[in-house]
């Protein structure tokens, strides 16, 4: 079975606050994320977290982080 992830479970492994997510999902900056079932429950797949994080490395602090869409 697929692991599916909540915003707040989402939110602890990548160390930000569940708003931060929210926010990320509003402006379309975030990780990818599903909605399920009529109370549009918001779920992330731990690849999509993982691939989202990626396109957020860098090697130095003036590099401008450039989202990589896939």
């Amino acid at each position: 079975m697929l692991a599916l992830l909540t915003q707040r479970e989402a939110a602890e492994l990548l160390r930000v606050t569940e708003r931060t997510l929210e926010r990320l999902r509003i402006s379309g900056t975030g990780p990818k994320f599903m909605r399920l079932g009529k109370t549009k429950a918001i779920r992330y797949r731990p690849a999509d977290l993982e691939s989202w994080l990626a396109t957020k490395i860098v090697t130095s602090t003036s590099e401008e982080s450039v989202a990589v869409t896939a």
